[in-house]
């Protein structure tokens, strides 16, 4: 891994110093040393301070170099006049590449220039498909920069475009730009499934989609022969990646590191590997819980005798790690941070052995359904493929930032290209178990083959356990809150960087799920820039919630929220269009980089809505998704929701159930309703609508002034507004 920027259209002599800055904050991504380039000439120097042209240069792109595969300054410069190329790559077909297209590369790096010349720069896309591994680049062709990355984000990239000063950047890292100047709001991440084409004449960008994975067609094969190709694809994803010398493996004894380190030894015979383990450990007499990652760890490296380092780190040093984290990850998110923990100590225990090369088991639980979500999913690989969208904003950034910090190059054999096309192809039915209830239900396949490799029941059968749990960092931070006298983590946390996390728009009904959503977003410590409400005129809408939807103007005033109101006719796929427009305002108006829904369990919402949020290079935030229906209506109420329902349409629900506030003996009635009828407790069947009058955010309370209640039949009617008001809160 290497870092990457650019500045374009700056004004002449502020140029080499905004790049200056930039590369000072993302040092630590190259210590082999620092390159520039105005796109005719190219300098390299070990010390940054010593890079002594582009003074006077308006356009110029930058290097910090970390040199894996054969020594090769960058920028690089192309045969032909005005070509150049800031590179951030791991190209595992690079020679392959080479040789079929008589190339001449030195290394992965120019491999990407010399093919894009060999082709051209209008097959672009179709070039970077070839590309087997993880990758971000800039080339630059005169008046023309192309910005892209692997198709899953392994690799960073984040661009600002400045309209007000006429000008345009890009780095490796968001707090580069930041450092540069460029402002917060405007600094954008780059999808991965699009290409940046920026024009430097005319200061404008445009943007070139990406084909994703499918999960069609499914493969029909029978197990034996998926089971087999499946395992040379995990083969040969974990041997492309070995590099020359040694090397390290984040650890925790669960079965995705567990296999890694197994194919390494006994199938691949290497064994200049360390794993790595960090922890939480007792900080006191009281508190002698040892963390489960590490038992299966020293369990597992004491069965196939692999080498292990492992570091336990009390209270403080735990806050003191934190201290570094937030600022390097730039998210306060618990989870984020709670994951991070032991990343992080883990990478900085590596760095002290001199390895340059680290792997992690991360997305296995993707590409073979291993959470939660997916035993409850109705088409399990697309919840695969959903999982795999988002992994770029959830994960990919956060372990690249750790990794280079530490000056390691992150390698994720799971994540392999081949891999997942082939993964989300491979019939559910191999993935979960739903037969035998006493048997572990999920990763079915990866099982089954970490078993004819031969590795032992105890570690292949071990279940998922997420990384802050399996650690204890999540105890640790909980006990830091407590110390610190915050009522929550996110509000301990919150201190460390207080400039909130991503900018995002709300998907606003009015209802509870989507004000949960949003609460749910707004402790993680994430910015609400603005509510987005469809008022459809079909009161029957596939997509939006339709009863008292005028009322989401008053939510917004209550909560101090600017809304954005978009009408639809409520035509089934046709409303997706004004949901477009709305999202397109949202992104003009208030800057948003993301989209918060209130989806529970409908994959009808959810997969559109990922559609648009894609298409316009939107993140998605679902936070509610799966989540136990009781377990929702019973949070709210503990959160001190205050909640009506506005429609009714089911069995078991009749007129009395209408405008009346929903309490603790309400879902325990639902839940009865649900053993005699079926019934959705929070509704996901549209057995029932709701409005939220009061909720943790509102500033005021809304107060029902006059209303009315139609029935079309003894289960079915709507509670009218006529008339409402906010009012102070007691």
């Amino acid at each position: 891994m290497c870092g990457i920027i650019g500045i374009f259209n700056e004004k002449e002599g502020t140029a080499k110093k905004k790049i200056i800055k930039g590369l000072k904050a993302i040092e630590n991504r190259g210590r082999d040393g620092f390159g520039l380039s105005n796109g005719s000439w190219t300098e390299f120097s070990k010390e940054l301070n010593k890079l002594s042209k582009g003074d006077e240069d308006k356009n110029l792109i930058g290097h910090a170099l970390h040199s894996v595969v054969n020594f090769i300054p960058q920028p690089i410069l192309g045969e032909e006049k005005n070509r150049s190329i800031v590179a951030n790559c791991e190209i595992y077909n690079w020679k392959e590449l080479n040789q079929r297209y008589g190339l001449d590369a030195q290394n992965d790096s120019q491999l990407i220039i010399k093919l894009i010349e060999k082709k051209g720069i209008q097959n672009v896309r179709e070039t970077i498909e070839e590309l087997d591994g993880d990758f971000a680049f800039a080339y630059w062709n005169e008046n023309n920069v192309y910005l892209a990355r692997d198709i899953v984000g392994v690799k960073p990239l984040w661009f600002c475009l400045d309209s007000e000063n006429n000008n345009f950047a890009f780095a490796s890292e968001k707090k580069a730009l930041k450092e540069m100047g460029f402002q917060t709001e405007k600094i954008e991440e780059l999808n991965p499934r699009e290409i940046i084409h920026y024009s430097i004449q005319k200061n404008k960008i445009e943007k070139i989609k990406r084909d994703f994975f499918s999960i069609k067609p499914e493969i029909t094969k029978n197990e034996f022969l998926i089971k087999r190709e499946t395992k040379e694809l995990l083969i040969e994803a974990i041997r492309k990646r070995l590099p020359q010398g040694k090397f390290g493996i984040l650890f925790s004894g669960g079965i995705d590191s567990t296999f890694i380190a197994y194919v390494c030894k006994f199938i691949l015979k290497r064994e200049d590997f360390i794993c790595y383990t960090a922890a939480f450990g007792p900080d006191n007499e009281k508190d002698s819980e040892e963390a489960e990652d590490l038992r299966f760890a020293q369990k597992a490296s004491k069965e196939y005798k692999f080498k292990l380092k492992v570091k336990k780190i009390n209270l403080d040093e735990t806050e003191k790690c934190i201290r570094k984290i937030i600022p390097l990850i730039e998210d306060n998110n618990v989870v984020k941070v709670g994951v991070a923990l032991p990343f992080f100590v883990a990478c900085e225990e590596t760095r002290k052995d001199n390895i340059k090369v680290i792997f992690s088991g991360l997305g296995s639980e993707e590409i073979f359904a291993g959470y939660e979500r997916h035993k409850n999913s109705i088409d399990v690989n697309k919840e695969c493929q959903s999982g795999i969208l988002k992994l770029y904003e959830r994960d990919t950034y956060r372990d690249d930032v750790i990794t280079m910090n530490n000056n390691l190059e992150l390698r994720v054999p799971f994540m392999d290209k081949q891999l997942i096309a082939y993964a989300l192809k491979i019939p559910a039915k191999y993935k979960l178990n739903e037969e035998n209830e006493n048997a572990v239900e999920n990763k079915i396949i990866l099982r089954r083959i970490s078993e004819e490799i031969g590795m032992k029941k105890e570690f292949y059968e071990r279940k998922k356990k997420a990384a802050q749990y399996g650690s204890r960092f999540d105890k640790a931070l909980e006990k830091l809150a407590k110390k610190n006298k915050f009522k929550l983590k996110s509000d301990y946390l919150k201190q460390f960087y207080d400039e909130g996390n991503t900018e995002l728009g709300v998907l606003f009904s009015s209802g509870k799920d989507s004000c949960f959503a949003m609460w749910t977003m707004m402790k993680q410590n994430y910015k609400i820039k603005c509510l987005i409400t469809i008022e459809s005129k079909n009161p029957d809408s596939y997509m939006f919630h339709t009863p008292n939807i005028q009322l989401a103007k008053k939510q917004a005033e209550a909560m101090d929220i600017p809304i954005l109101t978009i009408e639809t006719q409520g035509e089934k796929e046709k409303e997706l269009y004004d949901l477009d427009i709305a999202m397109k305002e949202a992104i003009k108006k208030y800057n948003i980089k993301g989209i918060v829904t209130g989806a529970l369990f409908s994959n009808y919402q959810r997969e559109r809505i990922e559609k648009l949020c894609d298409k316009n290079s939107l993140k998605i935030f679902s936070p509610l998704w799966h989540m136990d229906q009781e377990k929702e209506m019973r949070s709210l109420l503990k959160a001190d929701f205050e909640f009506i329902l506005s429609s009714v349409a089911a069995e078991g629900l009749d007129k009395k159930w209408l405008g009346r506030k929903i309490t603790e003996k309400d879902v325990d009635k639902l839940v009865e309703l649900n053993k005699k009828t079926g019934i959705n407790i929070a509704f996901e069947g549209g057995e029932a609508e709701s409005l939220v009058l009061d909720a943790p955010m509102f500033k005021k309370k809304l107060k029902i002034l006059e209303s009315e209640i139609i029935m079309e039949n003894q289960n079915t009617g709507r509670f009218i507004v006529k008339k409402a008001e906010l009012v102070d809160k007691q």
